[in-house]
């Protein structure tokens, strides 16, 4: 087996190519790294590419084939199966940086009624006042990615390892160090939505007998998404001492043996969490009971109940009612090109975070199926909430989990056969690897929410490495100066920011006018860029 880290190489902050070399770790050259490989990593290389640099220039660090593959994951297994509509508007096109034509254009026309041509139109131009906002199915979203990926020449760009870490060069630029596949497999995944990608060769950089690579870099791109999955307290303390995986989930881990087990057999089910994924659970187990007679009855814990619009000022409120607040999009829609997008980048600090406050928080799409559907099961007595804060869990009675919660009229115990926890997944950038030893060794910080600290540019604010640079986006970055991160248009946003910030020192070109109509007729065409 080749080279490996050394305690020379972990203690140092800044790395010199012969440190490198003497720890036996083989160096590849590229001008950028993109570290993540999912929908992050695949917005800004496609932006790039659209701006005319070649795909020798970029390289993408991934454990994963396709950049879809990890948000695929996590639509399926919180109940968002492919034909179903996420929460994303029409124009939110990761796959088309100018946004034309829109996902509900392309329903339209390729409907093969004339009611389903109208409908996707009509309800763009009418939404929110006569019909819910338009969203996409999550199907059409994978395949439209996949043909892009396929146009970019994406295989030819990824190469497949886990990354363990990054570290300033001495002389300028990054050292980025990735682990191979056990096997030293060289092989390319294959696309597998839409277009078929053209054959190309895989990078030759991976030796079967190496250990770690090193890849030498001016320009480093993390894209990293969430570290993991998130446990309440309780919910963790049950599952360490008990054992016990199955009666007690997370809406983000596989769980579709519970819903089959309800289908088989009545029994009660507890839901935790009031955010989107809440919806869904909630909007599953009530199918399951309309299409396939199902007899649960759903108990739904709310920490913190909602019982009409509230907000922080006449000009900031939010609607609200029975347990849940509602809103449209993840924010406002002026955070991704509007007041409030102007307004949070001049905050600083404290008054940064009060923003957030103000404007964050859970909440979930105004659903008229939903609402109908949980009005049903209040007045048939199959769905009941109750407020309050979870002591514990126990084991009860026939293979039953009892919830402990205080509330206003003391304590609660609820039995029930499931508890799916809906509350999220892990913020805690220290949990991910690659961002905790950015956090030690290489001068990065905190944001006021705590997450990782970047400029207006989405460079990791401490990090230069002149004249290299080293940019985040995505999750890690919330808390920044631009609100909208963690979403479809967010991650294209930042990426328009970086490739312009990338411009400014000499990598890459502004896309002109000129360039971005030729470029989007030859998208249109499905023509290579």
């Amino acid at each position: 087996m080749g080279g490996d880290l050394t305690p020379a190489l972990l203690a140092a902050p800044v790395w010199t190519d012969a440190m490198v070399a003497a720890a036996g770790i083989p160096i590849r050259d590229v001008e950028l790294v993109t570290v993540g490989g999912g929908i992050g990593s695949f917005v800004l290389v496609d932006q790039l590419r659209i701006a005319g640099l070649p795909a020798s220039a970029i390289r993408v660090l991934s454990t994963i084939d396709q950049p879809w593959q990890t948000y695929q994951y996590l639509t399926r297994v919180s109940q968002i199966p492919e034909h179903e509509r996420i929460r994303s508007d029409s124009a939110s096109t990761p796959d088309n940086i100018w946004g034309f034509p829109s996902y509900a254009v392309r329903e339209a026309f390729t409907a093969s009624t004339l009611r389903g041509f109208t409908r996707p139109l009509w309800q763009v131009l009418t939404e929110p006042v006569l019909s819910d906002y338009y969203t996409p199915r999550v199907g059409t979203v994978f395949a439209s990615m996949a043909r892009e990926a396929a146009r970019i020449d994406w295989p030819s760009m990824l190469v497949r390892g886990q990354v363990r870490m990054v570290r300033r060069r001495a002389g300028g630029g990054y050292l980025t160090i990735l682990t191979p596949p056990a096997d030293g497999s060289e092989s390319m995944p294959t696309l597998r939505l839409g277009s078929a990608p053209r054959r190309t060769a895989a990078p030759a950089e991976l030796a079967p007998a190496t250990r770690r690579i090193a890849y030498r870099s001016r320009f480093v791109h993390l894209a990293v998404g969430y570290p993991g999955l998130r446990f309440l307290p309780d919910l963790q303390e049950y599952r360490a001492r008990h054992g016990d995986v199955r009666r007690v989930v997370n809406a983000y881990e596989p769980h579709e043996h519970v819903y089959d087990e309800l289908v088989r057999h009545p029994a009660t089910v507890v839901v935790r969490g009031a955010g989107i994924v809440a919806s869904r659970i909630l909007n599953r187990l009530i199918n399951d009971r309309d299409r396939q007679g199902a007899r649960t009855h759903i108990v739904h814990l709310f920490r913190t109940y909602v019982r009409g619009a509230h907000g922080p000022s006449v000009f900031m409120r939010r609607r609200g009612g029975d347990g849940w607040a509602y809103q449209g999009f993840n924010y406002p829609k002026s955070v991704w090109g509007g007041q409030l997008k102007a307004r949070m980048r001049e905050l600083e600090g404290a008054e940064r975070r009060a923003l957030y406050d103000a404007i964050g928080g859970t909440n979930t799409p105004r659903r008229r199926v939903w609402q109908e559907q949980l009005a049903r099961g209040r007045r048939e007595g199959w769905y009941t909430t109750h407020v309050g804060e979870v002591h514990t869990l126990e084991p009860g009675p026939d293979g039953t989990v009892v919830t402990r919660m205080r509330t206003a009229d003391g304590m609660l115990e609820v039995p029930a056969a499931y508890v799916i926890d809906a509350t999220g997944l892990i913020a805690d950038i220290r949990e991910h690897r690659v961002l905790a030893d950015l956090l030690d060794h290489s001068g990065a910080g905190h944001n006021p929410l705590g997450r990782l600290d970047v400029e207006r540019t989405f460079e990791v604010r401490g990090t230069r490495s002149d004249p290299g640079r080293l940019y985040a986006s995505g999750a890690a970055t919330l808390g920044g100066y631009f609100p909208g991160v963690d979403t479809f248009l967010g991650l294209q946003i930042a990426a328009q920011e970086i490739a312009d910030d990338l411009a400014s020192v000499g990598f890459g070109q502004r896309l002109d006018s000129r360039r971005s109509v030729t470029q989007w007729v030859r998208w249109m065409r499905n023509q290579p860029v």
